[in-house]
């Protein structure tokens, strides 16, 4: 790998967690920011802190900014 592609990797934002979907703990990759992709089994999921942090299963009006912002 060159420089300039690892320069690129890191900055992909990645976090630990657990998805709703696959119910495993797996790593989810920023597609936009508050919204993770897992890369388990590749669904979306959106990031929600309340005392915690959650991935929730999207709903249509998610999918539907995410294609609007992402």
């Amino acid at each position: 790998m060159s420089f300039k592609t690892l320069k690129v990797f890191k900055n992909i934002d990645t976090v630990s967690g657990h998805c709703e979907y696959c119910q495993e703990e797996t790593i989810l990759v920023a597609i936009v920011p508050d919204y993770y992709r897992c890369t388990n089994c590749g669904e979306d999921t959106r990031q929600h802190i309340n005392g915690s942090i959650k991935y929730l299963k999207l709903s249509d009006k998610d999918r539907e900014w995410i294609k609007d912002h992402g």
